[in-house]
C-alpha cells in the first residue's frame, strides 16, 4: 500500500463539503487550519503538494443570498465569482502561519485538451511548485460553461496530477473508498483496500455518475483513478471530514489505493514518443552532448528547422548528419524557431519582440 511519507508530488483533492458548512454556508475554519496543518508537515518532508479545491459558488451562495438549491448557469458564475476570492483568501490565511505561499490557479477543460494551454499550464504550475508554492487550483466557474467544464473535481484533480506529473493523487471524500456495493443499501458491502487495476467488474461497482453522496458519486472517482494511475500517480479514497485527515491516513485510516501502473516520468515518455512529429530541428554537436547528458534544448544548438508546426507540437531532433536523436514537444512554433535559431536565450526578446521561453523543448517534454 502507498504511503503519504513515500511521495515526492502529491494532489489533493477537497470538496465543498468538507470546506463549507452546508446548513450556515460558512468557511469550516477548524477542518481547514487542521488540512493545513497537514500540507505544512508534508512539505516539512520535502514534498511539493498542490491543492484542488471546490468551495468557491457554495462560499458565494451564502453571501449572496442565492438558495440552497440548484443553481442556474448565470447564478452559478456570480456565486464563484464572488466566492473565489473569499476560498482564495482562506488558504492563504491557513497557510500563512505555516510559512507557506499559496497562488490561484483556474482552469477549464480546454485547458487541458488544448495542447498549448496545456503546455501553459504545465509550466505555471511547474515553476509554481520549484518556487515552493502550494498552488491551489479550481475549476473556473465564473467563465465555464457546460462545453468546456470538468464537471467535477474528481477528474479536475486527476487531469492536474497527470498535469505536474503527481506520484500520489488523493481524494478527500464523504466516503472512506470504494466497497463491493453501496454500504447504505447493503450491510455485507465490504471495502477494497488496494485495488491494482481497474477491471470492467470494478467500473460496474462505482455505479452511476450520480449515485453516492458527492457530485458525482463514485463512478467519477473511478474514472480518475483510470487516467491517474495510467500516467504513474496512484490514487487513494478517504474520509476526509477529520481533522488532519492527511496525518488520520498516513496513520492506517480506512482508505481505498489504486496502484499506479508505471511512474509519471516513464508514462509521460511513452506518451510522447507515441506522437506523430509535425516537423524537425537539427542541432550542433554541443547540442547534442547536452541533449545526451539529459539537458533541454535551447535555441542556440539548433541549425536548421524543417516544417510548419504550432508551438506545443511533436518535433523530431536530429544529428549533424540527419539521424534522429529524439523527439519532444516544442515551445516555438516554426517561424519563431527559424527566427531564433543559433541565438543565445537573452537574444531571444529582440528577435521575436516580445520574451519568450528560455528552451525550445524542455528536458520533461523530451524523448531521447
Amino acid at each position: 500500500m502507498a504511503a503519504l511519507a513515500d511521495a515526492k508530488r502529491v494532489v489533493l483533492k477537497i470538496g465543498s463539503a468538507l470546506l463549507v458548512d452546508r446548513e450556515t454556508g460558512a468557511l469550516r475554519e477548524d477542518w481547514l487550519y487542521s488540512l493545513a496543518q497537514d500540507v505544512a508537515w508534508l512539505k516539512s518532508l520535502g514534498k511539493d503538494v498542490v491543492l484542488v479545491s471546490s468551495g468557491s459558488i457554495a462560499l458565494g451562495r451564502g453571501v449572496l443570498g442565492l438558495p440552497a438549491t440548484e443553481l442556474a448557469l448565470e447564478q452559478s458564475q456570480a456565486a464563484a465569482a464572488v466566492g473565489q476570492i473569499r476560498l482564495a483568501r482562506a488558504y492563504e490565511e491557513a497557510l500563512a502561519p505555516h510559512a507557506i505561499t499559496t497562488a490561484q490557479v483556474l482552469v477549464t477543460l480546454e485547458d487541458s485538451a488544448d495542447r498549448k494551454r496545456y503546455l501553459n499550464s504545465r509550466a505555471t504550475l511547474s515553476q509554481l511548485l520549484s518556487l515552493g508554492v502550494v498552488p491551489i487550483v479550481n475549476e473556473n466557474d465564473t467563465v465555464a460553461t457546460d462545453e468546456i467544464r470538468y464537471g467535477d473535481n474528481d477528474r479536475l484533480a486527476a487531469q492536474v496530477a497527470v498535469t505536474v506529473g503527481a506520484d500520489q493523487l488523493i481524494l478527500l471524500s464523504d466516503v472512506d473508498g470504494l466497497y463491493s456495493a453501496n454500504p447504505q443499501d447493503d450491510p455485507t458491502a465490504t471495502r477494497f483496500d488496494v485495488i491494482e487495476a481497474i477491471t470492467p467488474e470494478i467500473e460496474a461497482m462505482a455505479g452511476d455518475a450520480g449515485s453516492g453522496l458527492s457530485k458525482g458519486g463514485m463512478k467519477t472517482k473511478v474514472m480518475a483513478a483510470k487516467m491517474a494511475t495510467a500516467a504513474g500517480c496512484a490514487m487513494a479514497i478517504t474520509l476526509g471530514s477529520t481533522s488532519n485527515p492527511l496525518k488520520v491516513l498516513e496513520s492506517g485510516a480506512p482508505s481505498t489505493w489504486f496502484l499506479a501502473q508505471d511512474n509519471p516520468q516513464h508514462a509521460r515518455t511513452r506518451w510522447i514518443a507515441a506522437m506523430k512529429p509535425k516537423g524537425s530541428v537539427s542541432v550542433d554537436e554541443g547540442a547534442a552532448r547536452a541533449l545526451a547528458r539529459g539537458n533541454s534544448l535551447l535555441p542556440a544548438g539548433i541549425t536548421q528547422v524543417r516544417g510548419d508546426f504550432e508551438r506545443g507540437d511533436p518535433i523530431d531532433i536530429l544529428d549533424a548528419g540527419g539521424a534522429k536523436l529524439g523527439l519532444g514537444l516544442t515551445r516555438y512554433t516554426a517561424d519563431e524557431a527559424r527566427k531564433i535559431k543559433g541565438h543565445q536565450t537573452s537574444d531571444i526578446a529582440d528577435l521575436l519582440g516580445y520574451s519568450g521561453r528560455a528552451t525550445l523543448i524542455h528536458r520533461d517534454d523530451m524523448v531521447i
